[in-house]
């Protein structure tokens, strides 16, 4: 099922048609690569929900919030670590607290280190979360210990793979094979992250409450990129200050390579950013080569073990209902609701759960129950993930190297000939 079209809806050459074309840098990720090495920069990215990952491979995933593990996965000079905070499922100021904290781990981790963190805050690539709060946050910690602010936040909610990408400002999202801005889109009517702007200067202005005005949010323009390369992004970053935003502008992943070699162009002149992304951005700041989704050949390199599969689903919007019953019209499906109150607070210490056969329910009901379920369970990980108590647990399993899962349908990006319909994610 295709969503009924917009009357804002674009088609893709209207919005790109008059845009210079797509500029490659030589050897880009080899030289992001290099410089993050020589540099000793670690990356860390607080990724808000499971789903950051996604698009990269071998990188560390973090899913213990302490110290050790986070040193783990950051050992090496250039390395990338996600550490799962899923402050998405969390209240603004548990969401807070617990940015403030592993913020501040990560940082003095840098200090004993002596090498630079890049702080990374990961989210929606739809905008929602807790984007000012975070970002605050953060900016907070890193004065706290550093004795300055960043000079300015990257903007960068771009998850290309899923037909998501910024062009004028105008953030966009792919809905079959139109584009629509993204604050006409379903996302946008989020019971707790609600927007109305489309705009990703406005979008600022918004979220803000008015603190920020439209006027005094930055922005990379696809001509900044395209033609006046990393040089032009460094000049513009350069005149960045007092932890002002960055909207950057992205269609290709070639467009964020560049602003990744402008961006440390500019801190190697002493200035520090902070990255507000969604979930592409990490691979170009990581210098990463592209890698297709994982095959069932490398996944089990001798044979499948056979047995079962587990799909647990988080999101509530209407495009993963449609998933989930796309996945129920193939058949083989076990169905099990989880009870959100039993499960947080169990009688008698056992969660319970009901269970039923596949499309035993209205298609409207149980996937939405499902995806509540598994949103507020996610939120009680996250809390006894951050306050265990301390001490020597080596758990192999806190840590993991990320590679992409295969989706349902190849991804989409402006340069593809034959867009899908459906999209793998809501991240």
């Amino acid at each position: 099922m295709i969503e009924p079209i917009s009357p804002v809806a674009r088609q893709p050459a209207d919005v790109l048609g008059e845009q210079p074309p797509v500029r490659v840098e030589p050897d880009a990720r080899a030289r992001i690569r290099a410089a993050q090495v020589a540099s000793g920069r670690r990356i860390a990215v607080l990724d808000d929900d499971p789903t950051g990952s996604q698009t990269v491979h071998d990188v560390a995933v973090v899913t213990v919030l302490e110290s050790e593990e986070f040193a783990a996965g950051l050992a090496a000079p250039g390395s990338t670590c996600f550490v799962l905070t899923n402050t998405r499922s969390l209240p603004e100021d548990q969401a807070v607290r617990l940015n403030t904290t592993v913020g501040r781990a990560l940082l003095e981790l840098g200090a004993e280190l002596n090498a630079p963190i890049e702080l990374v805050s990961r989210s929606d690539s739809t905008l929602r979360g807790h984007v000012i709060a975070e970002v605050h946050a953060l900016d907070a910690v890193h004065h706290d210990l550093t004795g300055h602010s960043y000079d300015g936040v990257l903007l960068v909610p771009a998850y290309l793979e899923a037909g998501r990408f910024t062009a004028g400002d105008v953030h966009w999202a792919r809905v079959g094979d139109q584009l629509l801005p993204v604050g006409d889109t379903e996302f946008a009517h989020d019971a707790t992250f609600g927007y109305r702007s489309s705009n990703l200067r406005e979008f600022v202005a918004e979220k803000s409450g008015g603190t920020i005005r439209a006027a005094d949010v930055h922005s990379i323009g696809l001509a900044d990129i395209r033609l006046g390369g990393p040089t032009r992004v460094a000049e513009i970053l350069t005149g960045v200050s007092r932890g002002a935003f960055v909207v950057v502008n992205a269609t290709d992943y070639a467009d964020l390579e560049v602003v990744v070699l402008g961006l440390l162009q500019a801190e190697a002149s002493g200035r520090a950013f902070l990255c507000r992304t969604g979930p592409s951005f990490v691979r170009a700041l990581a210098g990463l080569e592209p890698k297709a989704p994982l095959t069932a050949a490398e996944i089990w390199p001798t044979r499948s073990p056979g047995g079962h599969g587990l799909v647990v689903v988080g999101s509530h919007v209407g495009l993963t209902s449609r998933q989930v019953q796309t996945a129920r019209s193939r058949g083989g499906l076990t169905e099990v609701e989880l009870d959100v109150a039993t499960l947080l607070d169990p009688p008698g210490g056992m969660p319970t759960s009901r269970r039923s056969p596949a499309g035993s329910s209205p298609p409207s009901q149980t996937p939405r129950r499902c995806c509540t379920a598994a949103a507020q369970w996610s939120a009680a990980q996250t809390r006894l993930a951050a306050w265990r108590s301390p001490g020597p647990s080596p758990r192999p399993w806190s840590r993991w190297s990320a590679a992409p899962a295969r989706p349902s349908r190849p991804g989409w990006s402006p340069r593809a000939p034959s867009p899908p319909t459906t999209w793998p994610s809501t991240a």
